[in-house]
């Protein structure tokens, strides 16, 4: 991992402490492979390591339910087959949960087989109302935690997207 890789990781594992995040249920992705060990290495973290997406997006939404702030982790097309999950438990039993993802399949992904989620993730995500902020630059790192809250604000799921560019250091 470059330098400027293990910064940005730092920032967004301090990120997302600072607002109160304690556990993270993640799925393994290329792009977030670092970010997975360093959530594993922090004490300051319970680190779940699932074998489906829908397994994160339960296992987040007891832990709030018992009062602790999670996030689950995954790539873009983990996320889309997320969707009947999050809009029949969280959404009907009004459960936030933070959802960090890859935006897999943008221009500059050069995985063919991810193309489809650069054509079709936005429209799904639009399509069930969920809020999205994308983290594209160092900057916009700090938005995780608005997500975070805005999450508890609405009682609903919220998704931050990290770039390709912004984890390897060069946004």
């Amino acid at each position: 991992m470059s330098n400027a890789a293990e910064a940005v990781t730092r920032q967004i594992v301090e990120a997302t402490a600072k607002c109160g995040i304690t556990t993270i249920a993640s799925l393994p992705d290329g792009w977030i492979t670092d970010l997975i060990a360093a959530y594993s290495r922090d004490n300051r973290f319970r680190h779940l390591a699932v074998n489906r997406e829908e397994a994160a997006i339960g296992f987040c939404s007891g832990a709030y339910l018992g009062g602790v702030g999670s996030m689950a982790l995954m790539g873009a097309s983990g996320f889309l087959t997320c969707i009947y999950a999050l809009t029949k438990i969280n959404y009907t039993y009004q459960i936030p949960i933070l959802i960090g993802i890859t935006l897999r399949g943008r221009p500059g992904d050069s995985a063919k087989f991810h193309q489809s989620n650069g054509l079709y993730l936005d429209a799904i995500i639009q399509s069930i109302d969920m809020p999205f902020i994308p983290i594209e630059k160092s900057e916009d790192i700090q938005k995780i935690g608005v997500a975070y809250a805005h999450s508890r604000t609405m009682s609903r799921p919220v998704v931050v997207g990290f770039t390709r560019e912004l984890l390897r250091g060069q946004a």
